[in-house]
């Protein structure tokens, strides 16, 4: 076996990089051309690139196309940009607005993986007859003993992107791999001074790549100019205490920007886009302790039909640790419930929630879904029973 655990030799072995102009990506490139692999790049243009040139913190788009180009070169390796504007706009960008209309607050990067990278662009690997996709994330796939590969939490914890990646399918893990994932972050630099890349200072994307400086509402009113509802602030008995300018404005879990005069702090529990409402309360308001999944992806073992309280550990946001929890599937498998071995504060609809066999930094993803309903603890019995009803 090679070091991507393929019984070839690296130089009969091809493999495409999904290069997105960073410092990540361009060090696998590096390294597998290094290790004598037949390494081909390819760059995506997500979206306009005209006004994102100058704009750090971005990927896919303009100066980031430029770099990876530049690594290539360097590296002597084929380069392809390929233009995915127009799918990346059907799957993620559109659906990003429906789901942020909808009072939710999704996550285009888990779409972007699932819909683009992970399916478009491995078909287009497939196409080039390479062996395997290779990517800059932070996460790790090993061989698993029962036959394919398994997914696991990066080493360096800082940047695991395990989050991100949880709706990967089986087949699509037997075709990747992750190269980073047992390596920190400081050493992906050292690696990319070592093979004398000039992006190898270049600082990190931090924003969703099509939202600037992370103002979604801008992006969402660009996009639905209607957007902008106006509505009301009410507190958990319904009670008006203030306006606001539309709901894409606010997110669950939201304190600041309510400009509200109540002499308490109160934060957002839920948003109704049908009646334009803006639902605040106390912290204690935002406690959750079970949520209902759907859009689901499972990469464990046992059959949906066997898993009943299942302990897991669950992470409800990606800037959080996974936490205790119990799964159980409905019939088929088409939804599952998580309960929560103590509640989260700001679980939010239209979020990932992803399922790990424990709380070990090392542990193995087991699959995850959309959070689209969630049973917030002082919600009262009536709303309790409206989500078991669901």
């Amino acid at each position: 076996m090679n070091s991507l655990d393929l019984p070839k030799a690296p130089h009969e072995t091809r493999v495409v990089v999904a290069m997105s102009g960073g410092v990540d990506s361009s060090v696998v490139a590096g390294l597998l051309k290094q290790q004598g692999y037949d390494v081909v790049g390819i760059t995506l243009q997500l979206y306009d690139h005209g006004a994102a040139v100058h704009r750090k913190g971005a990927c896919c788009a303009g100066q980031d196309i430029h770099d990876a180009r530049r690594v290539a070169e360097t590296l002597g390796i084929p380069h392809y940009v390929l233009d995915y504007e127009d799918r990346f706009r059907e799957s993620v960008i559109d659906r990003f607005a429906e789901s942020y209309l909808a009072g939710e607050t999704p996550i285009p990067c888990v779409e972007c993986n699932r819909s683009i990278k992970f399916r478009d662009l491995l078909a287009t690997a497939r196409d080039l007859d390479a062996d395997v996709l290779a990517t800059g994330h932070y996460v790790a796939s090993r061989p698993l003993e029962s036959g394919g590969r398994g997914l696991y939490r990066a080493l360096d914890p800082a940047r695991d992107q395990s989050y991100f990646l949880y709706a990967t399918t089986r087949e699509q893990l037997d075709f990747l791999r992750f190269p980073l994932g047992e390596l920190p972050k400081d050493e992906t630099r050292r690696l990319a001074r070592e093979l004398g890349l000039a992006i190898a200072e270049k600082a990190d994307s931090q924003d969703i790549c099509f939202v600037p400086q992370g103002r979604y509402a801008d992006v969402i009113a660009k996009l639905r100019p209607d957007a902008a509802r106006a509505g009301d602030i009410v507190d958990l008995d319904g009670r008006v205490l203030g306006q606001h300018e539309g709901i894409i404005h606010y997110t669950v879990g939201q304190r600041k920007g309510l400009r509200l005069a109540v002499g308490e702090p109160l934060y957002v529990i839920r948003l109704e886009p049908s009646s334009a409402r803006v639902v605040v309360g106390p912290r204690s308001a935002l406690a959750t302790s079970r949520i209902r999944l759907d859009d689901l992806n499972w990469l464990g073992e046992a059959p949906f039909g066997e898993v009943e309280d299942m302990p897991v550990a669950v992470r409800v946001r990606s800037t959080r640790e996974p936490r205790p929890a119990f799964l159980t599937f409905a019939p088929g498998g088409a939804s599952a419930e998580i309960v929560l071995a103590t509640p989260e504060d700001g679980v939010s609809p239209g979020q990932a929630c992803v399922i790990y066999v424990d709380e070990n930094p090392r542990s193995r993803v087991l699959g995850g879904g959309t959070i689209r309903r969630i049973d917030a603890l002082a919600a009262g019995a009536a709303q309790d029973a409206s989500i078991r009803a669901a």
